[in-house]
């Protein structure tokens, strides 16, 4: 017990703050759990890794960031305190209309980009396709700087969010000093109003979205073409049609997920907004078993623990770089993931 304790003290942990990261962490964790959806929706049903998921995730925040200008949110407007005591400004239907818009061109720029780009690769290998993937990403992230304002970095502007509030909670829990007398100082839990949106918003999505896959004709589907893409065909089932219903599904996904990182947040975005969500929703979809639904979420969740408890316990700047050390473990110990097949497949 002393040297447990005597490790504690030398790593000045602060349990304290330990409840706040977690809530932080389950929160960026659903997020990752919602892009991760696309990746092994997509993968369960063509055995595609779509690279450009990430860069469908940038256009959905850029979606919500042009729909909230054109509602009359610009920076310059509301500077001037234009939307100072409009209606708009204390309207929770902002952001309905702001996460439908996202998910909706999302949706179209996912269809596009499979009858475009992957469609005319599907009887080609595998390596032609991942190929082509990362041809897709590349030509968003670069095509993007030259219609996308960039510079400098956009954000969505905080008027357009009504729910700017922040809900505390204060507990007391047992500390232990390095000098092993036991304190018990209260513990502050803040939550923003924008934090309990995002994750009421993303138990539902995902509600729906294990209904629409387990009870509905086109959920079953988009199973049968995940099990044998050639029996599903010759059973009569448009597996055009249910290839790019799974894209548009995954890339709502990914813009509802966007738009919530975009407004409630606030992140400065750029035309590479989608790479590095893109990647750790990319190992989320793999530490739970990529092409399994409950191991994308198990998978994001586990990611934005990790994240957070790494900034926790004061390596804040290797946060992003968790996300390959978890991969390179999940690569050597369980190639299949925590809830995936261990079978061995060559890309």
């Amino acid at each position: 017990m002393d040297s447990v304790l005597h490790l504690v003290a030398g790593f000045t942990l602060d349990f304290s703050s330990l409840p706040q990261q977690l809530v932080n962490g389950l929160v960026i964790g659903a997020i990752y759990a919602l892009i991760a959806l696309g990746y092994t929706m997509v993968y369960g049903v063509l055995r595609l890794i779509n690279f450009a998921h990430g860069e469908v995730f940038m256009l959905g925040a850029y979606t919500a960031l042009l729909t909230s200008y054109t509602m009359g949110f610009t920076p310059e407007l509301v500077k001037k305190g234009v939307m100072q005591g409009h209606p708009l400004t204390s309207s929770p239907f902002n952001l309905v209309i702001l996460i439908l818009a996202s998910m909706a061109v999302c949706a179209v720029i996912g269809a596009v980009i499979e009858f475009l780009a992957y469609r005319p690769m599907r009887n080609q290998s595998r390596i032609a396709a991942l190929i082509t993937a990362i041809g897709v990403s590349l030509f968003l992230q670069y095509g993007g700087q030259l219609f996308l304002p960039a510079n400098p970095p956009p954000s969505v502007v905080q008027e357009v969010n009504p729910f700017q509030g922040v809900i505390n909670h204060s507990f007391r829990k047992a500390v232990i000093a390095q000098d092993g007398s036991v304190t018990s100082p209260a513990i502050e839990l803040t939550v923003t109003q924008g934090k309990v949106i995002m994750l009421v918003t993303v138990v539902v999505l995902m509600g729906l979205l294990t209904y629409l896959v387990m009870y509905t004709r086109a959920g079953r589907a988009m199973r049968a073409a995940s099990h044998d893409f050639d029996s599903a065909s010759l059973m009569g089932v448009n597996v055009n049609r249910v290839v790019t219903f799974t894209f548009m599904l995954g890339s709502a996904l990914a813009g509802a997920g966007a738009m919530m990182l975009a407004t409630f947040e606030g992140t400065p975005l750029q035309p590479f907004y989608g790479l590095l969500p893109g990647v750790k929703a990319f190992v989320a979809a793999v530490l739970g078993g990529i092409g399994n639904i409950p191991g994308a979420v198990l998978g994001g969740i586990v990611m934005g623990l990790a994240e957070t408890l790494v900034v926790w316990l004061g390596f804040s700047q290797y946060k992003d770089a968790v996300a390959f050390v978890i991969l390179i473990f999940v690569l050597l110990l369980k190639p299949g993931g925590l809830l995936g097949s261990d079978k061995v497949e060559k890309v």
